[in-house]
């Protein structure tokens, strides 16, 4: 019983992580109330603030659940028995937008305008970040140990990538300069390419 109950409660914040998502995707943080997040789930806003207690718990707790099951598959590209530069092109693919108005990068771009005055979701951003900083150090140490990729410094090479990254994202999804996801990533795929031997 206590098993169903936990299962149930992961489900139900789920339900609405995954419904807070679409809705700040939509409109943004700003236009989001509790109350109708609640009235779009069928459940009342003093449910939903127990869950989170404010907007910015509700974004961080969002952000984290998309990011999770970007990080799960992030573990799997790792573990895939494919090349270094097979692996540095699904990992850009797995980072840049699917498009305009993406759902996990409208998280993102709310939640850098909160980061400079709250600290809380600084060091979740940071947290964040060095998951994928991590990753794309790894793929790159690989690389240059297997003799097929050309990186003195990993660590130095992923913030350099990422940066790159971050901007075509952020263009792509908000349709800056008509940037679009292939364009971004043609764009991201040149610039990786002068690593390789």
């Amino acid at each position: 019983m206590v098993a169903t109950r936990r299962s149930d409660g992961r489900l139900a914040r789920d339900r609405m992580l995954e419904a807070a998502v679409a809705a700040i995707a939509e409109n943004g943080l700003a236009a989001l109330t509790m109350s109708g997040l609640a009235e779009r789930l069928g459940t009342s806003g003093g449910h939903i603030l127990y869950y989170f207690g404010s907007k910015d718990q509700l974004l961080l707790a969002a952000l984290r659940w998309s990011e999770d099951r970007l990080a799960e598959e992030r573990v799997g590209l790792l573990a895939r028995r494919v090349s270094a530069e097979r692996k540095l092109d699904l990992f850009l693919g797995l980072y840049l937008p699917a498009g305009p108005r993406d759902p996990r990068w409208m998280l993102w771009l709310e939640l850098w305008a909160r980061t400079a005055g709250n600290t809380e979701l600084r060091v979740a951003q940071d947290e964040i970040d060095r998951g994928w900083q991590d990753d794309l150090a790894t793929i790159l140490a690989r690389g240059a140990a297997r003799g097929v990729l050309v990186v003195e410094d990993p660590a130095e090479t992923a913030s350099e990538v990422l940066a790159l990254l971050e901007g075509l994202s952020t263009r792509t999804v908000l349709g800056l300069a008509g940037t679009t996801r292939e364009g971004a990533l043609t764009v991201a795929r040149r610039a990786v390419g002068r690593l390789s031997r």
